[in-house]
């Protein structure tokens, strides 16, 4: 037995799908529409079903005149006022048990849907979450938030970013010399030496008592002094 109500896999692109129809909706909404508008990727057929069931596309995914209406209203209170509308049509079953089906919480959504359809427990969850999308965009219930990556310039200025934080440790440093950094500057100041290269051309025709004088003289006026 086929579901008799339809349900999305998430409903992030079916939110999306119905927000871009409401600034453009074509003559003709197919999965190849949503492929080419990068929208509701492997998820196109479940959202098509989807608008075919409320009726706002025909079995051939032509626009129909319900939908033309609905989706030309620019004020959000009479969009959603339209809206719900197609929704309480589609769901006149739902509606016709529970006149308070738009606040219904997830249980009893999921045991109608089960009961209604013999739906298994994960498709019965499915078309409970796929009606509150739809109550949400009616404006009864709070549209859940969907997460976008980053992505061209977003993800670039991020990596940018990264790349010119400077280090704010020298490679290298010991423990101590993090915790004191001032009493390490002190002490390498302190420590500072002067290295002085003396190069000396010794006489080739010198004799061993030449040389001992030379080093003699260099010993008492340079290292010792």
């Amino acid at each position: 037995m086929a579901d008799k109500h339809p349900y999305v896999i998430s409903n992030g692109p079916l939110i999306q799908v119905v927000n871009h129809l409401r600034k453009s909706f074509p003559a003709t909404v197919n999965a190849d529409t949503l492929k080419k508008l990068g929208y509701a990727k492997k998820n196109e057929s479940y959202v098509i079903n989807t608008f075919r069931f409320i009726g706002i596309i025909d079995e051939e995914g032509n626009k129909t005149d319900k939908a033309g209406k609905i989706f030309s209203s620019h004020d959000d209170n009479t969009f959603q006022k339209e809206f719900s509308g197609i929704i309480e049509k589609a769901y006149t079953e739902l509606f016709s048990l529970h006149k308070d089906a738009w606040s219904l919480d997830m249980d009893s959504l999921i045991t109608f849907f089960r009961q209604t359809d013999q739906s298994s427990s994960l498709v019965g969850k499915k078309q409970a979450n796929t009606f509150k999308a739809l109550a949400g965009l009616s404006g009864h219930a709070e549209l859940p938030e969907h997460k976008r990556k980053k992505t061209g310039e977003a993800a670039k200025r991020t990596t940018d970013k990264t790349k010119q934080k400077p280090s704010l440790v020298k490679q290298g440093a010991t423990q101590s010399e993090l915790e004191n950094p001032i009493e390490q500057t002190s002490n390498s100041r302190n420590q500072i030496g002067l290295t002085v290269r003396i190069e000396i051309n010794l006489p080739a025709e010198g004799d061993q008592a030449t040389y001992d004088r030379i080093f003699k003289s260099i010993r008492e006026n340079l290292l010792n002094g």
